[in-house]
């Protein structure tokens, strides 16, 4: 049994590797044996290149010659247990009886030769999870090409296919990658898909799980050496296929977590997913295994433009070597100034002007700078320009908290929470602006403005409930003296305008009513809520001809809104009666 369990964990472990196992460690093999207990690695012929080096290494066709197709199996294959941990974490081990009879099965199928424990182990899992998902997709396209490799009939590994003027089907083929390590630029320097922070479109990732089952048995034929998954990786960036090459360049590292070109370029696939703050993570990695990395602070640098931390992207530009772009460091500069200006303009409290060196800054190249957007949602907000502050935010990256507070510090990323926090308020969302607001708190205790958001968030909060259970109870006259109670500590909230305007209308005062609604829409204009009441009480006054307007914007938003209908219908009847 312990010798069975060592045998199990082997093959979960090759498993994990490609299943995106960050943090496992193994060697790098062509083979695992398992003698007393302990896993011995049998060397492979695989050709790498040196550590850190800034090219890839291409399939070799010449070290060991041409490999033969092998021929397809005719003996039905031995019955082999079912990996304890591939989908099902929880599963249990199977009863020891049943182990014991199902290892006398196979014995029995080829008497007089005993099972090597690896096809037991790692054979086995293999075939296991392909037959799984054979029966979950109904896909029959795998074929069982040896005892321990599989692979897609139509794309047998690395091996050229008969037929289609493509060569005989024995020659091996090298992966057509890039010429340099994975030199993954686009034209204007861009990133591939133009993302910001987090943003990942959904149906690219149908697209890639989509193609999962081909990456995933391309990696299992390789044998797990981390040059080649390295080269497959390049090849899926080549064809904008960023989340295969990103697990890639994982099950690379997991084999080989000292080699910095496989964090550079899992920079590079991160980057080109959205996720900057891991790409600088891995970056940084890679420059401490390897720290005149040219290409890696190059990259860095990059990043540290994106985000908007000019110094550190020219320490990084200046570590570039030889090869290192004077204009980089020139951009960097101009990009510096904009930033400049954008402090100044906050200290002399110039909002408008703030709200110009921010775009500057923005199109600059500090794309994904959260402080940046921070600047200029805080410029939209003391102009009462409510809703451009929450798009303005909305457009922004929205980076994990953690990942944040680690690259740009906690106090930083507190004052950054306090400025979310702020839009949240103005937008009525005062549950989500408390909640944001205590992650400051922890993260900077002496941060006196989040304490001052916070107390007014509570108000407001309380100001709200109070005025809902009265508004529902008909209790019109409490509910107005409620919201108007919240309005004391901020006069232009949206929220509590619109719904102290219910309260009027049920009064019947509509001219007070009309007035706080379009207080609410000159600082959120799509605020359909207070434009339909709008509407409605500019019915009931009899201007119709203000009612219709209304009527009519809404109308082009939600065309099918019927009770929209109706009160446009009425209001373009009593029109034409009034001008009869």
């Amino acid at each position: 049994m312990g010798e069975h369990s060592q045998e199990k964990k082997l093959g979960c472990g090759i498993l994990n590797a490609v299943f995106r196992k960050r943090n496992k460690r193994s060697a790098t093999v062509d083979s695992l044996t398992v003698k007393n207990n302990e896993v011995i690695s049998t060397s492979s012929n695989t050709k790498k290149g040196p550590s850190g080096s800034d090219e890839p290494s291409f399939l070799d066709s010449s070290v060991n010659g041409p490999e033969a197709i092998p021929k397809p199996c005719t003996k039905q294959p031995p019955n082999h247990i079912k990996p304890a941990a591939v989908y099902q974490q929880n599963q249990l081990p199977k009863p020891l009886e049943e182990e014991t009879k199902i290892k006398h099965n196979q014995a029995s199928m080829n008497p007089g030769r005993k099972l090597p424990k690896e096809s037991i182990s790692i054979s086995g899992e293999l075939e296991s999870m392909i037959v799984d998902h054979q029966k979950t997709k109904g896909n029959n396209n795998l074929i069982r090409a040896s005892s321990s490799n599989m692979m897609l009939h139509g794309s047998l590994g690395n091996l050229r296919q008969p037929g289609g003027g493509r060569g005989g089907g024995g020659n091996m083929t090298s992966y057509n990658v890039p010429k340099t390590e994975t030199e993954h630029s686009t034209p204007n320097g861009k990133y591939p898909n133009g993302v910001k922070g987090h943003v990942v479109k959904k149906h690219d990732e149908e697209k890639r799980a989509e193609r999962q089952p081909a990456s995933l048995c391309r990696a299992l034929s390789t044998r797990m050496d981390p040059e080649t998954l390295k080269i497959m990786g390049n090849e899926d960036y080549k064809n904008g296929n960023f989340a295969e090459a990103l697990a890639l360049y994982e099950a690379a590292i997991a084999i080989d977590p000292n080699k910095a070109s496989y964090r550079s370029n899992k920079s590079a696939a991160l980057t080109a997913l959205g996720r900057i703050l891991e790409a600088v993570f891995e970056c940084r990695e890679a420059i401490r295994i390897e720290p005149h990395y040219h290409r890696a602070h190059h990259r860095l640098a990059n990043l540290n433009l994106r985000l908007g931390e000019v110094e550190k992207a020219i320490y990084h530009y200046n570590q570039v070597g030889p090869e290192a772009d004077p204009n980089d460091i020139t951009n960097a500069k101009t990009l510096q100034s904009h930033l400049n200006k954008c402090t100044e303009a906050k200290i002399q409290r110039d909002w408008k002007n703030l709200i110009k060196e921010t775009d500057s800054t923005i199109n600059g190249g500090a794309d994904s700078a959260p402080q940046i957007y921070a600047l200029k949602a805080e410029a939209m907000l003391k102009l009462h320009r409510h809703q451009e502050a929450d798009e303005v935010l909305l457009k922004g990256p929205n980076f994990n908290v953690d990942d944040s507070t680690k690259y740009f510090g906690p106090i930083a990323n507190a004052n950054l929470l306090v400025v979310r926090a702020q839009v949240d308020i103005a937008a009525g969302r005062f549950e989500d602006s408390l909640a944001t607001l205590q992650r400051a708190a922890r993260l900077d205790s002496n941060n006196r403005e989040a304490n001052t958001v916070m107390r007014k968030a509570k108000a407001l909060a309380d100001a709200r409930s109070n005025g809902n259970e009265h508004f529902k109870a008909s209790r019109f006259s409490e509910a107005c003296v409620a919201y108007g109670e919240g309005l004391d500590h901020d006069p232009h909230n949206s929220v509590l305008l619109c719904n102290r305007a219910a309260c009027l209308s049920k009064l019947g005062r509509y001219d007070n009513a009309v007035e706080d609604c379009t207080r609410a829409l000159n600082v959120r204009p799509g605020y359909s809520k207070a434009r339909l009441r709008r509407a409605d009480c500019n019915s009931k006054l009899g201007k119709w001809e203000a009612s219709i307007q209304d009527y009519e914007f809404l109308q082009k938003e939600t065309p099918d809104n019927e009770e929209i209908q109706r009160g446009l219908s009425e209001a373009r009847m009593q029109l034409k009666k009034q001008h009869v």
